[in-house]
């Protein structure tokens, strides 16, 4: 497992990235538009970009043969640009600028995201997937507490300040992975030589299809949530832009203690039963902020959906690449990710529509609906091959 934890370096550096973004680029936006829909909608612009990127290059890593391996030498281009786009974001001049920096540092994620995220099932037999995933989000999940508190303290210093540690942070992920993960030795099928064409089309069966939906409501949920958040506790309950980003942190802190233990439960009970329960205790969590107007409650209650979150989010992935072939990792990955690109594109820009016509107090209330779609999709779809991690093999 220790290459599990080296790795976990680039998911870290995926979440600190994200975290930061989803947390003050909306404040950059509030400068230039105010229609909450039109921030939305331009928080999510970059996403179709990735949308199309995304599933070609996890389709094209799986068939990518080089001397630094299929998916490492995605993560050498992407990386350093996404770490110089991240940190010049903001000096952006104008609306403009800040949009095009949006937009190449996104690019830059794109073409290393679904590469990083395949390398686990690469490097990690089957049976331990989810406890691997669960070692890798927990460092994600550090990577957005550090986002949140550490970043929230160093916004109120300077604006560009979390944004160029970020930057820095990722190149070191970077020498971290690229030293540390080889491709050839590493791998769990590296005597493998032929180099098989995936069909996309050929991944579409009745799981996969109600697999997908399920992940596009509850991101929807997750999505619109995450983004609109820090707005949602400024504006509605009147909280300071700090105070706003800072309590996300008790959502990313539940997630991260919690990260081992749902792979670990995931292992032990089945992945698909963990997700129900996910869904079902974060319907309930959401529903309960409805009401919430007291800080210390709001943070207690998102302590809470952050377990529920990690229940959800830490089986999805090994369980949708179980779903599938060892050969089609990269391209199932893909496929997981456009479906969160999908929600990421949809979420905010709908929810912003319905805070613009009906206020703040209707962001909860579309994603606790969202969520109960996702449920509904969720019961449809069948166990999958992880009979080996029920038993706990």
């Amino acid at each position: 497992m220790k290459r599990t934890w080296l790795l976990g370096f680039g998911f870290f550096s995926i979440s600190i990235t994200w975290a930061l973004y989803n947390a003050f680029i909306p404040f950059f936006l509030e400068n230039y538009v105010q229609s909450i829909a039109v921030v939305g909608f331009l928080m999510t612009i970059d996403n179709y970009f990735a949308l199309f990127l995304q599933p070609w290059i996890g389709n094209r890593s799986d068939r990518t043969r080089t001397r630094y391996g299929r998916r490492i030498p995605y993560l050498l281009v992407g990386m350093p640009l996404a770490a110089i786009f991240t940190a010049i974001i903001p000096f952006h001049t104008g609306l403009f600028t800040l949009l095009l920096f949006m937009i190449l540092m996104n690019l830059s994620m794109s073409l290393y995201r679904s590469p990083t995220i395949a390398l686990m099932p690469d490097i990690t037999p089957e049976n331990r997937r989810t406890k691997a995933n669960g070692i890798i989000n927990f460092m994600g999940g550090v990577g957005s507490i550090i986002a949140f508190g550490v970043g929230s303290m160093m916004y109120d210093l300077h604006r560009s300040a979390p944004f160029i540690a970020a930057g820095i942070v990722t190149l070191i992920c970077l020498l971290v992975v690229s030293r540390s993960i080889k491709e050839e030795r590493d791998g769990v099928n590296s005597e493998e030589t032929r180099i098989p064409r995936i069909s996309l089309k050929s991944q579409f069966d009745r799981t996969t299809l109600f697999l997908l939906a399920a992940i596009f409501f509850w991101f929807v949920s997750y999505q619109g949530v995450e983004t609109l958040f820090t707005l949602y506790g400024k504006n509605y309950l009147g909280l300071s832009e700090k105070a706003s980003a800072f309590s996300l942190t008790f959502f990313s802190v539940a997630f991260v203690l919690f990260a081992i233990p749902s792979g670990l439960l995931g292992k032990r009970f089945g992945k698909r039963k963990m997700i129900i329960t996910g869904i079902c205790g974060l319907f309930v969590v959401f529903t309960l902020v409805i009401f919430v107007k007291d800080l210390l409650m709001l943070r207690v209650v998102l302590l809470i959906g952050g377990m529920f979150w990690a229940c959800i989010n830490i089986n999805s992935y090994p369980f949708i690449i179980s779903t599938g072939k060892e050969e089609s990792i990269g391209t199932r990955t893909g496929l997981y990710y456009l479906v969160s690109s999908l929600a990421a594109i949809s979420s905010p820009p709908l929810l912003g529509q319905m805070i613009d016509n009906f206020g703040y107090s209707i962001l909860f209330y579309c994603a606790s609906a969202s969520l109960l779609v996702a449920l509904a999709c969720m019961l449809m779809v069948r166990q999958g091959n992880e009979s080996s991690d029920a038993m706990g093999g």
